[in-house]
């Protein structure tokens, strides 16, 4: 007998639940339409905007705002990982997905944005429960009118450098310039 079928593992003593609260994206959209991307980042970063649901749902919170620059946080916990103890790859790839793409917002005008075209990662250390607080750093490389290119990088607690990224982005509404100023 080994030693998963000594125990049960459907066992309520080892039941976790996790409830997740988030405000309807919905009308937040409509509230920041009118801001700038950076002062929409700094809106949800001081909490005059409420964070996206997938921000929620896995716990991270933006930390820095500079313009062409993000850092998300992740405090990292059980219900992220995997059944071999690490945290799940889709949490960094999360991380970075939204650092990078909130790094980009902050160099865009009101009623411009962007979305993912690909994003490439490559796993560096494994990340777990006890890594400490995770930080995922989205740049821009190269802020364009079609496509713009970030760069990411996630380091655990200690600031060991555990996953690097590079993401193409497509632009959505209208010519990028810098907010707020001429182009």
């Amino acid at each position: 007998m080994t030693a998963a079928e000594s125990i049960d593992l459907h066992s309520p003593d080892l039941l976790r639940v996790r409830m997740v609260e988030w405000q309807a994206p919905g009308p937040v959209a409509k509230a920041a339409a009118p801001m700038s991307g950076i002062e929409a980042m700094r809106a949800i970063r001081d909490g005059r905007l409420p964070p996206p649901p997938m921000a929620k749902l896995i716990g991270c919170r933006m930390a820095v705002v500079d313009e062409g620059r993000i850092v998300m946080e992740l405090e990292p916990h059980e219900s992220l990982e995997n059944t071999i103890g690490l945290l799940h790859g889709a949490t960094a790839a999360a991380l970075l997905d939204t650092s990078m793409g909130c790094a980009i917002s902050t160099m865009l005008p009101a009623g411009q944005t962007s979305v993912t075209l690909d994003l490439k990662l490559t796993y560096l250390r494994p990340l777990s429960a006890r890594s400490g607080t995770i930080s995922a750093e989205g740049k821009v490389i190269k802020l364009g009118r079609q496509t713009s290119y970030t760069e990411g990088f996630v380091r655990d607690g200690r600031g060991n450098l555990a996953v690097h990224a590079t993401a193409t982005f497509s632009m959505l509404g209208g010519e990028p310039k810098m907010a707020g100023k001429a182009k």
